[in-house]
């Protein structure tokens, strides 16, 4: 009988450990999951994931909603959940062994997971720089360290670790890739049940409810101030959660009309906005709306900031960072008052040369922040590890 050549074993599908903390990094995770689907379909995903990322095909160890915590000050209360979480995720990736830890967002819990698995020899990647170019820029040393990739959003960025010796590639923003480039503001209007001809004002008092119960109200006093100054606007106010809703249960009797999620078609449809500092002024910024921004720390968070100096830049809205300047008015603590941000906001409405030339400004910021971001970030990704999970 002749002797069979020996077959060799067959490669084991591409282990992907994920890390992801709220709806904005859920909805990157799902992304950069079926992109990595689209060129290496053998993928197995495990980690912290929200709906999207689970609909997508990640197997969850853990819901994104357990890293929500914001502040300074605010997360020292969540801390011993946060580390009994992280070690958990520890010991369930080491004996996973996957091909490479994804965390998304979350720095400060993802940093410090990143580092215990390196040390342990898995291959890691930071999907959203932390703002280290702005504040704490210390952290860079830890970065350098503990990541073997970051990946980033925003176009500025990559220098900035260049000059720290840190693996960086630009990968685009997935939300200028899937917002139009041109908005559909008579379909979001009509998808809305809204008055075409009205004059429409959206309220987004931040995803998380701490945000909501900090901001809610003042976002309310500035709803009532200009409706003083203009009986017609009509006001809208998409809330990410039953909770957010249930926190922002004023808007109803203040006149304010609450949407169950539905923020994109609400910024779509609007004629300006008032929006809390993160992610969804970007989303206005790319669906051209104008927009007035506000953020309320807790009096020890600010404090902390202050004091520390630990902010390195000029603005804090993404649209003023983006664009190097103060594009669109943004106000801070004590500063977010409603008459300011009334101002604001009236100014977006009733100044047509100002409301034109700041649209141009998001137009040209879209065009290049839309580069196929799960794309290169799934590349990216393969690149690092080899194409390939190791046979």
């Amino acid at each position: 009988m002749c002797a069979r050549a020996d077959t060799p074993p067959a490669p084991r599908a591409l282990r992907v450990a994920m890390v992801a903390g709220e709806a904005s990094g859920d909805q990157l995770g799902a992304a950069l999951i079926e992109a990595l689907r689209a060129r290496a379909p053998a993928c197995e995903f495990r980690g912290v994931a929200g709906p999207k990322m689970q609909a997508a095909g990640c197997r969850a160890l853990a819901a994104a909603g357990e890293l929500a915590v914001m502040g300074l000050a605010e997360i020292l209360a969540h801390l011993p959940r946060l580390w009994q979480l992280r070690r958990q995720l520890e010991r369930a990736f080491l004996a996973w062994r996957p091909d490479v830890f994804i965390g998304i967002d979350s720095p400060e819990f993802n940093l410090g997971l990143a580092a215990r698995l390196k040390s342990r020899g898995l291959r890691t990647v930071q999907y959203v720089s932390p703002q280290v170019w702005a504040w704490r820029q210390g952290r860079v040393r830890t970065i350098a360290r503990d990541c073997d990739l970051v990946l980033c959003l925003l176009p500025f960025e990559p220098a900035f670790y260049r000059e720290h010796a840190v693996r960086a590639v630009y990968v685009g923003h997935p939300l200028a890739d899937q917002i139009a480039l041109t908005p559909d503001r008579a379909g979001a209007r009509a998808a809305l049940g809204l008055d075409p001809l009205a004059r429409v004002v959206a309220l987004l008092p931040g995803s998380r409810l701490a945000e909501v119960r900090r901001l809610g109200p003042l976002f309310l006093e500035t709803a009532a101030w200009l409706r003083e100054r203009c009986p017609g606007l009509e006001f809208i106010a998409p809330l990410a959660s039953p909770e957010t809703a249930e926190a922002f249960a004023a808007a109803s009797a203040a006149g304010v009309r609450r949407l169950d999620g539905q923020a994109r078609l609400a910024l779509q449809a609007a004629d300006a906005a008032l929006v809390t500092s993160g992610t969804a002024t970007l989303e206005a910024l790319l669906c051209r709306c104008p927009m007035v921004v506000a953020y309320r720390a807790s009096a020890l968070s600010a404090a902390l900031v202050r004091g520390l100096r630990l902010v390195r830049v000029d603005h804090f809205a993404l649209p003023n960072l983006l664009a190097g300047e103060r594009l669109v008015p943004e106000h801070f603590q004590g500063a977010a008052r409603p008459q300011r941000l009334g101002a604001g906001v009236l100014r977006a409405l009733e100044d047509a040369p100002y409301r034109a030339a700041l649209l141009e400004r998001f137009a040209a910021i879209h065009g290049a922040l839309r580069q196929d971001g799960a794309a290169r970030a799934a590349d990216a990704v393969l690149d690092l590890v080899g194409g390939a999970a190791a046979s």
